[in-house]
């Protein structure tokens, strides 16, 4: 056994004397655990770009572009730590604003809490928790549409009436999962996670997701008008991506679990592959927009990671996720050029001044 031992010896020693200091350092960043700041404290760990070997002379450009486009505040966060937070245009870190649709995410998310905790069954009808007439489609109709109708944004109802979605507003176009729309029809997800629950759809947010990653203190709900809209600092909207990021794990903590997030964040039906549960998803081969029955061919943001899915909100509120980059980008601000649902050609011009940044 001696010699096998020997020989085992000299080829390690070997192979480490052919590694010098610079082949040993000179790779690609560093991988580590993900970093979660503080629930209870505003102290966030913060790392370079030159520790990721980006491409600092890249970042002005980056953060002159943003300014220009109407832009609030801006960060990236590389597995959990933040590389970029900037504000514009008398915006603060302090300063709430509107999340838009980016905010159907939390109503998702919930959902999935909801259902980890036994509440609800997504494939339920939406009628076994609000009782029937909560629409105004005949009744074998209205019974066509489960919880997951309204994540996957296919329940059939005409998107044409407007955001109000009292029973007299919510008519019957198509049979549930037969024709995708976006449609304020998913917000009832809250009420029936309110009926589930016995709590306000406040509280149970508050309790089950805000509170458990450091949200609370800056963020609320206000209804506008028919829409009910999430306001927060541009840290708490980063708390939440970074939640989604990490699979639904805060630290050690199940927030909402694995299982659920890989359904939200794929394609939920066959109409538009490019939307989970009211998650938009890049890398698809072809997609729908808001207000239109149109497919497009190609990917959603063809400058963005292909594994990327997002957040879009009216007026370009963003949340972008890219497990394969490790980021977390967050934008807030006034619409980029003129207004829009979700997406516009803001996404992949924005997406080609962060990857000149970071490759």
């Amino acid at each position: 056994m001696k010699p096998t031992y020997f020989t085992v010896l000299v080829l390690l020693i070997f192979a480490l004397s052919g590694c010098s200091k610079d082949d040993q350092t000179d790779n690609s960043p560093i991988t580590s655990e993900i970093y979660f700041p503080p629930v209870n404290s505003n102290n966030w760990e913060t790392v370079s770009p030159s520790e990721l070997d980006w491409n600092e002379s890249e970042l002005q450009p980056l953060l002159d572009y943003l300014e220009t486009k109407n832009t609030k505040s801006f960060m990236i966060l590389y597995n959990g730590k933040i590389v970029v937070e900037d504000y514009f245009n008398g915006h603060s870190s302090s300063s709430l604003w509107y999340w838009a649709s980016a905010g159907k995410t939390l109503t998702s998310t919930v959902t999935g809490i909801a259902q980890d905790e036994g509440l609800i069954n997504i494939q339920s009808k939406v009628s076994d928790y609000l009782g029937e007439g909560w629409t105004s489609a005949p009744l074998e109709k209205e019974n066509l549409i489960t919880c997951k109708n309204l994540l996957s944004m296919d329940s059939g109802l005409d998107d044409s009436l407007g955001d109000d979605v009292s029973p007299e507003n919510l008519q019957y176009l198509a049979d549930a999962g037969t024709r995708w729309a976006y449609h304020n029809v998913y917000v009832k997800m809250q009420d029936v996670i309110a009926e589930a629950s016995a709590l306000s759809w406040d509280s149970y947010f508050e309790t089950k997701l805000a509170s458990k990653i450091g949200m609370s203190a800056n963020g609320t709900w206000t209804n506008l008008g028919d829409l009910s809209v999430y306001f927060s600092n541009t840290r708490s909207m980063a708390r939440f991506g970074l939640l989604i990021y990490a699979n639904g794990k805060w630290e050690d903590n199940t927030i909402v679990s694995e299982e659920f997030l890989n359904q939200a964040t794929n394609t939920s039906q066959s109409i538009n592959e490019a939307y989970g549960y009211l998650w938009w998803l890049n890398g698809k081969s072809s997609f729908h927009l808001p207000q239109t029955q149109y497919e497009f061919n190609g990917s959603l943001i063809p400058n963005a990671p292909s594994d990327m899915f997002a957040a879009l909100g009216k007026n370009d509120q963003k949340i972008y996720i890219s497990s394969d980059e490790k980021l977390v980008v967050i934008r807030m601000g006034e619409a980029a050029d003129g207004e829009n649902f979700a997406l516009s050609n803001f996404d992949n011009e924005l997406w080609e001044y962060i990857n000149a940044f970071i490759n």
